[in-house]
């Protein structure tokens, strides 16, 4: 019985949409932003938008076939950086985003919309994470994103520890801040019962809106603040 060489397009592309919606829920500085509402009351819904951005980054294979999937990922292989940028298979960039890329537009967004600046290798180990999953998933390799799922299943009441930021905090919080840290720190480690399994990406077409894109001249996609 003749099988394809790789596998229907469309499911590599749910696969990693997924991927993608479970690292960020699974990244302890997002989660504790979310927690505590740093980026306001819609905190949770800012999170679902923020995984749409990053799967957005990539070019979506959904409409392609699996022979020209299979001519994607020889072109990445064959062309030179220069010569990928430029090309494409029926309408789909070839070029992709690599993981200082990534790494980059998580910062970005932890700052402008949480108000948090990161200072752990945690971004770069999340961007490292969703640019290897993206290369799995596009040759049918699905095993990565099962482990999360299963991580994120076995999660528990574990804590979100270890991660190293800080909360950007405006001039006029500060005295409000200050009186309440004393309390805080009474209260114990204020640990906040997990939410549900999280929402991921849509992948039939119906994503979340979101603001597309801003393409300076140099082509750097520029992630702009969403207003509250």
């Amino acid at each position: 019985m003749a099988t394809t060489a790789f596998p229907d397009p469309a499911q590599c592309q749910q696969n990693f949409e997924q991927a993608v919606a479970l690292s960020l829920h699974l990244w302890p500085a997002l989660t504790l932003a979310v927690q505590n509402e740093w980026g306001g009351p819609d905190s949770a819904d800012k999170r679902d938008w923020f995984a749409g951005a990053i799967a957005d980054l990539f070019p979506d294979v959904s409409r392609l076939t699996p022979a020209q999937l299979e001519q994607k990922l020889v072109q990445q292989a064959q062309l030179s950086p220069e010569q990928q940028a430029s090309a494409t298979v029926n309408g789909v960039k070839v070029d992709e985003p690599d993981q200082e890329d990534v790494e980059a537009v998580l910062l970005q967004v932890m700052l402008d919309e949480f108000e948090v600046a990161v200072e752990d290798d945690s971004a770069y180990e999340v961007a490292e994470q969703v640019v290897k999953l993206r290369k799995e998933c596009l040759r049918g390799k699905f095993d990565g994103v099962e482990a999360l799922r299963i991580k994120w299943e076995a999660r528990g009441s574990s804590k979100n520890c270890g991660a190293v930021f800080q909360q950007v905090k405006n001039e006029d919080d500060e005295d409000e801040d200050d009186d309440d840290e004393d309390e805080e720190t009474q209260d114990g480690d204020g640990d906040v019962e997990m939410e549900e399994a999280p929402e991921l990406v849509a992948t039939n077409g119906s994503r979340r809106e979101r603001p597309e894109p801003v393409v300076d001249e140099d082509g750097f996609t520029l992630v702009t603040r969403k207003k509250r």
